[in-house]
């Protein structure tokens, strides 16, 4: 659910060696000279170390929103703004006047959530998710600015979210609470996190700063590139997938995670990857079902009109292939499935899925 708000525009990418970050050494008051930001900081310190449990739900619910869609990322993490951060956010202005007039309010990722992807496509994928499934207040891409400047640099989509009437049930402890989440893929990660720790350091000496900033916008191409290709590979691979599958091991009952993977590969040709830990995770709830090979499953599965649950969900976004086995699973055996002891921890989010699933189909 998308809610446009006016906020204030972030500091942009800087040259090295020019209006760097505070030294983290100074206190909070140091960075602090008008009464009005003195105010927020004194604030936010008294607020701040209940941050850390929001932060903790938010990092839940954003986890637990990826993985019911079946998205493969590497990484859900999140933390809450030290005093001082804030504080040095609070006192940065712009041509001699406050770029917060009232810090408190303006300044967003109080509560930060970072997402780290494998592939770019899957960024995308993460912001149709949360948008589908959260409130978003802001959304920018920072890569496509970047881009559309004519420039290689930072790139990462950062989002500000709360909770929307669905999810505020579940979690009320977050209805008074905004977070930031910024998504990215591991390479894109890699180069923010470096270009940072360097820009933070600040002891860049000023002679060096133009060739360095050379060097990190030339690493920044390249690790797009890097990008791209990962893309590539693994479509070439999904496209690839093998039709037969690997021998299963006769003293095991389970379909075994590699083998899980391997077949749904086959059999949802056009679906994502998922999170490798969900393939074994799935296999269990076959095993609660009493399906232990992979003929078996196949056999299954021709009862199902794979295209005919895509449209009764609604999807918005591309659906990894365990999403796509845990909805045909659902539509098959229904409440049986529901009521498996493997699927305890989401009985209201499976009961609502299954409402979709015998309703009318959404609309292409």
């Amino acid at each position: 659910m998308r809610v446009r708000s006016s906020r204030t525009t972030p500091a942009r990418h800087r040259p090295l060696g020019q209006d760097g970050p505070m030294d983290p050494s100074r206190s909070a008051d140091s960075l602090t000279d008008g009464a009005p930001v003195r105010e927020a900081v004194r604030a936010y310190a008294a607020i701040q170390p209940g941050l850390h449990r929001a932060t903790d739900r938010f990092v839940e619910l954003v986890t637990t929103l990826l993985d019911d869609a079946g998205i493969n990322y590497l990484s859900v993490t999140g933390r809450a703004k030290s005093v001082a951060s804030f504080a040095a956010k609070a006192a940065r202005t712009v041509d001699g006047r406050p770029l917060y007039a009232d810090p408190m309010r303006e300044i967003t990722d109080q509560i930060g959530v970072r997402v780290i992807t494998y592939v770019h496509s899957d960024v995308a994928a993460v912001a149709e998710v949360l948008d589908d499934q959260l409130r978003v207040l802001d959304d920018r891409d920072m890569g496509e600015e970047t881009a559309r400047e004519g420039r290689f640099g930072y790139a990462s989509r950062h989002l500000v979210v709360a909770t929307d009437d669905a999810t505020a049930s579940a979690y009320d402890d977050l209805r008074d609470h905004v977070a930031s989440v910024q998504v990215r893929t591991v390479l894109q990660h890699a180069w923010a996190e470096f270009e940072h720790d360097i820009r933070y350091k600040g002891n860049v000496p000023e002679e060096h700063a133009p060739d360095l900033d050379r060097r990190f916008t030339l690493a920044a191409g390249l690790l797009e590139l890097a990008d791209r290709e990962f893309e590539t590979i693994r479509a070439r691979l999904q496209a690839a997938a093998p039709e037969t599958h690997p021998a299963a091991d006769p003293s095991d009952p389970r379909i075994s995670g590699q083998e899980l993977a391997t077949f749904l590969a086959g059999q949802y040709a056009d679906a994502g990857w998922s999170h490798t830990d969900h393939y074994g995770w799935i296999a269990g709830l076959l095993l609660e079902l009493g399906i232990t090979s992979l003929d078996e499953l196949a056999g299954l599965l021709t009862s199902v009109d794979p295209d005919a649950l895509i449209r009764r969900m609604g999807y918005k976004h591309p659906t990894g292939a365990v999403r796509r086995l845990d909805d045909a699973l659902l539509a098959i055996f229904g409440e049986q499935y529901v009521d498996l002891k493997g699927n305890a921890h989401r009985v209201p989010q499976l009961t609502a899925r299954l409402e979709k699933l015998r309703g009318p189909e959404s609309a292409a």
